[in-house]
């Protein structure tokens, strides 16, 4: 069980005079379609302190609200004063709430020289960091990091209901079958399990890596003493005698049947799975491991990209050269995952000048050009062997300025069709022993590109998010760029002022690929890859009037995405569906494949063009 009560512990029965209170306050309030200003929140709340003294927090007036409101008979539905006094509306402002949860250590294959050692954590994770933090608190187990997440999140106002689910921890691809099996059908069955109001935590599987005294210094260590410690750890505890495989005694009826079962709950379940993330590296995906990633229910792969260039990738022991990381793109983009790249500036043997180049590189060259980035300037950490080359003099962080100017090119250079997810890694100054501290970097160099007459042109600096819209102005827009083994075409609803609504990528394959790059059920098929409509995330069959959800958009985009797949003489148009969004599919025609669902193009008749501002380029 979790170290700390989740917020759905609080019982509002005690304070029921208090809490009716304020709520009756809050509702007399104008506006109540709109967030509540934290000023007078707080002038509210403190008119009817709790036990005389401290404030009620927003998740236990949220409490109070549901546990009170059949009685009381309040004006404002549960979800409207849910709206109103949300603290982070940011997390479901990209039309959906993202739960994430981790793996556990696990020895990792690769040997880079800046990746940390905490082994405690997963690899390349430390324990400061807050997910990583809640993940231990949870002993990594998938079931109780999920449901706790989602109860987090429900306590604090956030919808529950559409749920991208991202799973990180080291390398994926590494762990075995059967623990990718287990740590999935766990995952799935807390989404089932809260989303129809059941608690199964209490069988739960916790395990703690906090006996581990080991203390690695980077300044001493050679080789991958964290592998060595992890496995030994586990072999150690595990019941059945020594074994690489993790603690899970469930692992062995994780079946791929399970699996199918639990997915199939999913599809119409209060807590649906409207996304499914995993993370590796280039050199562990094959063909198998991408059918086996699509089998689970994934949609999107966050890869490890760290460089372009082999001299570097060489320099800090990545393992992999340049062209295992094309030939992994390659294959992911062919399965119609959305590809999420991280990128890392600073490493050894590298330079502000040569980063800004590299940068270049990733949508330059087709055989890149991942749809979502992050950016993460190395950092020195204690554990990591990169200290013995900066005690050498061999590496050096960048200064202010150099570090300034690489993400000021960064945010100009990201086209509009990536998403820079993020633009610096919110690792703990504690753990940073020389180097950048700044975790607002972005917001400075935002700053900066402004100054000097620039501006982002990427997803994120453009999604709608709670901002209002006349949705008669949306136009239509198509960009289309080139990519390893077709063309790329990229959908999007965009405002006058160019802000995003929402959007669609759409693969059009070349004939002729490789058999052994591309899964037999796609062969001939233009891919639909991603459709998403931002703006802040509304219950499932909700609508705000001058919201991006449930507007149609995503149906409008879906049409225009027939018309051009059947002007490229495709007779088949397939989905990388999510679990969550199958449903919503087959209500627009599509039909369940073996990993995907289709739609056959009819005659050209039968697609209506929309007027569309187009535009062929990498940018």
């Amino acid at each position: 069980m979790p170290r700390s009560d989740p917020p759905s512990l609080f019982d509002p029965q005690p304070y029921r005079t208090e809490l009716v209170a304020i709520i009756r306050a809050i509702e007399a309030l104008p506006d109540p379609q709109a967030p509540l200003d934290q000023r007078v929140l707080d002038r509210i709340l403190k008119r009817h302190p709790r036990d005389g003294r401290a404030l009620f927090s927003r998740s236990q007036l949220l409490a109070g609200h549901r546990h009170f409101a059949a009685a009381e008979g309040f004006a404002l539905p549960d979800d409207t004063f849910a709206h109103r006094v949300r603290l982070r509306r940011v997390r479901s402002l990209s039309g959906i709430t993202p739960v994430t949860i981790f793996t556990q250590p696990y020895p990792c294959p690769g040997r880079c020289v800046f990746c940390p050692n905490d082994v405690r954590m997963p690899k390349s994770y430390l324990s400061d960091e807050p997910g990583a933090q809640r993940a231990a608190d949870n002993g990594f187990d998938p079931y109780l990091q999920t449901w706790n997440r989602l109860a987090a999140f429900r306590a604090t106002g956030h919808p529950t209901d559409k749920i991208e689910l991202i799973v990180l921890g080291g390398t994926w691809s590494f762990h075995p079958e059967g623990y990718q099996r287990w740590f999935v059908l766990r995952a799935f069955e807390a989404l089932n399990d809260f989303g129809a109001g059941v608690d199964g935590r209490a069988g739960g599987h916790a395990l703690s890596f906090d006996a581990l005294p080991e203390r690695i210094d980077g300044r001493a260590h050679e080789g991958t003493p964290y592998n060595r410690i992890v496995r030994g750890f586990l072999q150690r505890g595990a019941p059945s005698g020594p074994t690489d495989t993790p603690l899970a005694p469930a692992a062995d009826t994780a079946t791929w049947e399970a699996i199918a079962a639990a997915h199939r709950r999913n599809e119409t379940a209060g807590a649906r799975c409207v996304g499914l993330v995993v993370e590796t590296r280039p050199d562990h995906l094959t063909l198998d491991e991408v059918r086996r990633i699509r089998r689970l229910g994934a949609t999107k792969v966050q890869i490890g990209i760290q460089s372009l260039d082999d001299a570097v990738l060489a320099a800090n022991q990545r393992g992999h050269d340049v062209a295992a990381t094309h030939r992994a793109l390659r294959l992911l983009r062919a399965a119609g995952f959305k590809l999420h790249a991280h990128w890392m500036p600073n490493l050894l043997g590298s330079t502000p000048a040569a980063d800004i180049d590299d940068f270049a590189r990733l949508f330059g060259d087709e055989r890149v050009r991942p749809d979502e980035l992050k950016v993460y300037p190395c950092s020195l950490i204690e554990s990591a062997e990169l200290v013995q080359h900066y005690e050498r003099g061999e590496w050096r962080p960048y200064e202010y300025e150099e570090l300034l100017e690489v993400l000021v090119a960064a945010l100009e250079r990201a086209p509009r069709w990536c998403r820079l997810t993020r633009v610096i890694r919110d690792i703990s100054s504690d753990d940073i022993l020389v180097g950048n501290k700044k975790t607002n970097f972005r917001e400075i160099a935002e700053a900066e590109l402004l100054r000097r007459g620039g501006r982002p042109r990427d997803i994120r600096a453009r999604e709608v998010r709670d901002r209002s819209f006349d949705p008669s102005e949306l136009r239509l827009r198509e960009t289309r760029y080139g990519v390893a083994g077709g063309e790329e075409c990229f959908l999007e609803f965009v405002s006058p002022d160019d802000q995003l609504a929402g959007f669609l990528r759409l693969l059009l394959p070349w004939p002729g690929r490789p058999v052994d790059e591309v899964l037999h059920e796609l062969h001939g098929c233009a891919v639909i890859r991603e459709l998403h409509v931002y703006g802040e995330s509304l219950t499932v069959g909700s609508r705000a009037d001058d919201a991006a959800q449930h507007r149609g958009l995503g149906r409008r985009l879906l049409e225009e995405a027939r018309r051009i797949a059947h002007d490229a003489a495709f007779g088949d148009l397939a989905v990388i569906s999510a679990v969550g969004t199958r449903d919503y599919y087959r209500r627009n025609g599509f039909s369940d494949g073996e990993l995907y669902q289709h739609q056959a193009l009819g005659p050209a008749a039968d697609l209506t063009p929309s007027p569309v501002t187009a535009e062929t380029s990498a940018r």
